[in-house]
């Protein structure tokens, strides 16, 4: 019976003390979050088609694309800097017309923001892009070069400021860019702007970025980038237009539906006509697919 007594007062005494012990857990620290924002997504397209004895006629087709997006954005205290990188390249086989390049981009842009004001950034900015591979007109015979590996490449700096409003949406103006366009095909310069003996040309004016990003439904994301430039040295009221919308619709862990849309003017740049003149035209890209999808 003693025993029994002082198990029971034992616990009375241990019981309220151990409930008035504090819980670390509840007390730790949380995890300073990290400045950095990492965003990537890899996907692979494929189609085929064959046709054997077929009445309707066809030409059978095998078709792959691939693509890669990376965006690292750090923000912290005062500064912001924001990073992309695109590639993608797309090849098509028909029996009759053998392989073709679709798809061909290498893009990668930087910008650092100081902050100044609620949402404003006094900024910095540089741009790249060109090509893997050659590209042709097929509507020749023979075909006729067109584009290569740095032929033409675009690269470019510049100065001014980022305004972030929202999250998903932000403006880099700079008044001050200074654009290089590199071709280092002898034949392809007259295409671009450029003189047969001219591997460069040299142009200084104001560029204008809007980029938009964000998720529209619940499985379907959307980026967009507007990039204007104007020339102040030749014509600056002829405004050089560079449009991408990207958009990807989920459809299971690893598989998604993805359509991507590149348009471009620019008034430097003579499309071959089928007249045998050349001028300016609006250039379109549309690339649509369903396959891989991975996201990290």
């Amino acid at each position: 019976m003693k025993n029994y007594l002082l198990t029971i007062l034992a616990a009375a005494i241990i019981i309220p003390v151990a409930a008035q012990q504090p819980d670390e857990s509840a007390t730790a620290p949380k995890p300073t979050p990290s400045p950095w924002t990492l965003k990537g997504t890899a996907s692979i397209n494929a189609s085929q088609m064959s046709l054997s004895n077929w009445a309707a006629g066809g030409d059978p087709t095998i078709a792959g694309d691939a693509a890669l997006t990376y965006s690292a954005d750090y923000k912290k205290g005062v500064s912001l800097w924001q990073n992309r990188l695109e590639l993608a390249y797309g090849l098509n086989r028909t029996e009759s017309n053998g392989m073709r390049k679709t798809n061909d981009k290498i893009f990668l842009s930087s910008s650092y923001g100081y902050k100044v004001a609620e949402s404003l950034y006094v900024s910095a900015l540089a741009k790249f892009n060109t090509q893997f591979a050659d590209g042709f007109d097929y509507a020749t015979n023979p075909r006729t070069l067109t584009s290569g590996f740095m032929a033409p490449a675009y690269i470019s700096t510049g100065l001014g400021i980022i305004w972030t409003p929202k999250a998903w949406f932000s403006v880099n103006a700079s008044p001050a860019t200074w654009r290089g366009t590199i071709v280092d095909v002898a034949s392809l310069r007259p295409i671009y702007g450029l003189e047969a003996d001219q591997k460069m040309k040299n142009e200084f004016g104001g560029n204008v970025v809007l980029e938009a990003k964000g998720t529209i439904l619940k499985e379907l994301t959307a980026y967009s980038r507007l990039n204007l430039f104007s020339n102040y040295l030749k014509e600056p009221q002829n405004v050089d237009v560079d449009w991408t919308l990207q958009l990807s619709l989920k459809i299971n862990k690893w598989l998604s539906a993805s359509l991507s849309m590149h348009a471009i003017y620019d008034d430097d740049i003579m499309i071959p006509q089928a007249d045998g003149t050349s001028k300016p035209c609006l250039q379109l890209q549309e690339v649509a697919g369903i396959g891989l999808l991975v996201n990290f």
